[in-house]
């Protein structure tokens, strides 16, 4: 856990953590297993975190057979608005192969993975690296304590995961038939948008072990179809970045692309344009003044720069702009790119593009 908890801005109350996925498939397993061995369930489990952390999780649900256990644990992400807050994670612990050491299996409602790029490769169950180390740890721990071995296979459910997949962006990164078990630490941090910023840097790796040269970054769903329309991009390409594109250039330094697209509506790329990483209302808002100053540049007189910077927001100051032929978004569409590039610091062909509510291309800069 971190010193100081995140607070809900509002209100000014703590936000309570949670426990990933990973977490708690790793405190079922621990359960099944000490079931296997001794053929007793305990009333909760305690785990350690790979940073030390000790928490204890509840059985809420347990069966014991001729050579396998099952246990199950409800995920409480805390006050993180996650798609998997309140899921039963189960796993099923059986005896495995002598000297195999523990195997994953994917049981109803978590994914295999089909493309490479990914941690996991095609064929083997999304179960990342952190969630499988979680719980060969817990596996290991049980072992040790009841003089067991930890040649086991391990099968992690989660019922009604294949519908609660559909909301993520599973599906474009490849894994078919659930969700991923993931978690690195162990500990969802509210509001961290960990899995959102997760998805992002898979689909970048996705898209590179694909071998594609041309990606597009886009920060909502209009931008994105207009952009694939406008540059003929397969799914694959495609990168939901939201407000992130301060993780999704800093990722993309370290795991280049030849090309690039960054593509947003007006409002976001000027916040871009203006040296903001993260679009996100709570943490950049457009700065009017600065970008009356930006139309000035244009050519703006000056009482559409005194207008532009009285405007209700980046909406109004864009159609005033318009009105008198000032081509505000393309400006800020060659502003946002000194941004991003200096973020990038690497021979990249990077272009961003400006749409309006409706698709329609309204700026742009650094295109071929």
């Amino acid at each position: 856990m971190t010193a100081t908890p995140p607070v809900d801005k509002p209100t000014g109350r703590p936000l309570r953590y949670g426990w990933t996925t990973g977490a708690c498939a790793a405190a079922a397993a621990r359960g099944a297993c000490e079931a296997l061995l001794t053929g007793r369930f305990p009333a909760e489990v305690t785990i350690t975190l790979p940073k030390g952390q000790t928490p204890s999780f509840p059985l809420v649900e347990t069966r014991l057979g001729e050579g396998w256990a099952e246990a199950g644990v409800v995920k409480d992400a805390g006050d993180d608005p996650d798609v998997t807050h309140g899921a039963l994670v189960r796993a099923r612990v059986e005896r495995g192969p002598a000297g195999a050491g523990v195997l994953y299996r994917a049981g109803e409602g978590v994914g295999t993975v089909t493309r490479a790029g990914l941690p996991i490769p095609p064929g083997e169950p999304a179960i990342n690296p952190g969630p499988r180390a979680m719980i060969a740890a817990a596996i290991t721990d049980a072992a040790q304590r009841f003089a067991g071995d930890h040649d086991v296979v391990v099968t992690v459910s989660i019922p009604g995961g294949e519908a609660l997949a559909r909301k993520t962006l599973n599906g474009r990164l490849g894994i078919v038939g659930g969700l991923s078990v993931l978690g690195t630490t162990g500990i969802v941090v509210p509001f961290s948008c960990a899995a959102w910023i997760h998805s992002i840097h898979r689909g970048i790796d996705v898209a590179r072990a694909a071998g594609l040269t041309h990606i597009a970054a886009a920060t909502g769903s209009t931008s994105e179809a207009a952009v694939q329309r406008l540059h003929g991009l397969p799914e694959m390409a495609l990168i939901d970045m939201g407000d992130f594109v301060g993780g999704t250039l800093k990722y993309l330094r370290n795991h280049p692309v030849p090309r690039v697209t960054l593509a947003g509506g007006f409002a976001k790329i000027v916040k871009l344009a203006q040296g903001q990483l993260d679009l996100h209302s709570n943490a950049s808002r457009v700065d009017l003044a600065a970008l009356a100053a930006m139309a000035r540049d244009a050519g703006a007189d000056a009482s559409l720069v005194a207008a532009i910077a009285a405007a209700a927001g980046a909406g109004e100051a864009l159609a005033l702009a318009d009105s008198a032929g000032i081509a505000l978004a393309r400006l800020a569409a060659a502003r946002a790119r000194a941004t991003a590039l200096a973020v990038l610091a690497g021979d990249v062909a990077l272009e961003v593009a400006v749409f309006d509510r409706a698709g329609m291309l309204i700026g742009r800069a650094g295109a071929e």
